[in-house]
């Protein structure tokens, strides 16, 4: 299956049924009246969080969504049925934006999560509707109501405690695969991870989802290799780790490159708390390490940790400390959350 973070779609909600202008005529009843029943409802697009989808290929084949229109209204009072509403279905961690992709509508972070993006059109009334006192014969009736019709952007965010950051070949997927039963493609030319990945880490007794994506470049968020549209799966992990390449011979201006890259992209990554590791030190010997570990550390003003995917030098230190971060972002979270569940408990008092 192809991964797909992007989509555009076109929506329209059912218009509403016409109101029915009719007449009650039946022998023997000499003043039967108006009977013209009312339109029915037009169906409502909704935007539905479902489990089991972790793209949004969905949508590359399918772009324009329309509810179904009311049925119109008939005589002897009858009511138009209502429009059937469409659903779209979306993966958790999926944004909605207007069109102009600013806008946000909705951000789908649990399965279950429903929001109606666009309400159906009411149905027009019948002329049973406009009978009164002193029109006990009206031969009018409203048409129904129409929908609304707009662009929306679908973008899927993976959720994830925990995120991998930094140039191609630093040894990104290498590592997801040594801690998780993820099985990315692995290889030693640039830019092999093309689609972000998720692997279940086990460290401590506990697990959480760490997420590996494609590697930056200087200039990516001007669009160079693969740009960095990517950086948004990372935007909602706790703690970001931050692999350099031990056998790079820069590996200070390889930190600043992907660190330039962070804060231009903005959206709080370059204020994320971040585990700096120097990577593939199995490759090197011990004079090397601890030169290129006191460059790193001179231009990030932390102490490196020493790493190793393939070998599995530093990788459960390294866990740990991840681990330590989502942890205390687990607590944040449930802390926040029972404070607004209490909050709606008290309501309103006078």
């Amino acid at each position: 299956m192809k991964f797909l973070d992007q989509a555009k779609v076109y929506i329209r909600s059912g218009d509403g049924g016409a109101g029915s202008v009719s007449f009650r005529r039946e022998k023997y009843v000499e003043f039967g009246g108006p009977d013209g029943g009312d339109g029915g409802r037009g169906g409502d697009v909704i935007v539905e969080c479902v489990d089991g989808l972790n793209t949004l290929i969905d949508y590359r084949y399918q772009q324009h969504f329309k509810a179904k229109t009311g049925g119109h209204g008939m005589g002897r009072n009858r009511h138009g049925a209502n429009g059937a509403d469409i659903v779209l279905k979306v993966p958790v961690g999926t944004q909605v934006f207007e069109e102009d992709g600013e806008t946000l509508l909705c951000d789908m972070t649990e399965v279950g999560q429903k929001l109606v993006l666009a309400k159906g059109g009411n149905g027009g009334f019948g002329n049973a509707y406009f009978k009164s006192s002193v029109n006990q014969a009206p031969r009018r009736a409203n048409p129904g109501q129409e929908g609304t019709e707009k662009w929306i952007w679908l973008r899927l965010k993976l959720i994830a405690d925990a995120g991998l950051v930094g140039l191609p070949n630093a040894g990104k997927s290498t590592f997801l695969a040594a801690v998780s039963r993820a099985r990315p493609k692995i290889a030693d030319y640039p830019f092999t991870t093309l689609n972000p990945g998720l692997g279940v880490v086990q460290a401590g007794g506990e697990s959480f989802v760490l997420a590996d994506i494609p590697g930056l470049i200087e200039g990516a968020h001007e669009g160079h290799g693969l740009g960095d549209r990517f950086l948004g799966h990372v935007e909602r992990c706790a703690i970001l780790l931050h692999l350099v390449d031990g056998t790079s011979e820069d590996v200070a201006g390889d930190y600043r490159t992907i660190r330039g890259e962070l804060e231009a992209y903005g959206n709080g990554l370059d204020e994320k708390p971040v585990i700096l590791a120097l990577n593939k030190c199995d490759a090197l010997t011990e004079d090397v390490i601890e030169e290129r570990a006191k460059a790193l550390a001179g231009a990030s003003g932390q102490e490196p940790m020493r790493l190793s995917g393939v070998s599995g030098q530093g990788v459960e230190e390294v866990l740990y400390k991840l681990l330590g971060e989502v942890r205390k972002a687990r607590r944040k979270a449930l802390k926040e959350d029972t404070a607004a569940s209490e909050e709606q408990q008290q309501g309103w008092r006078p």
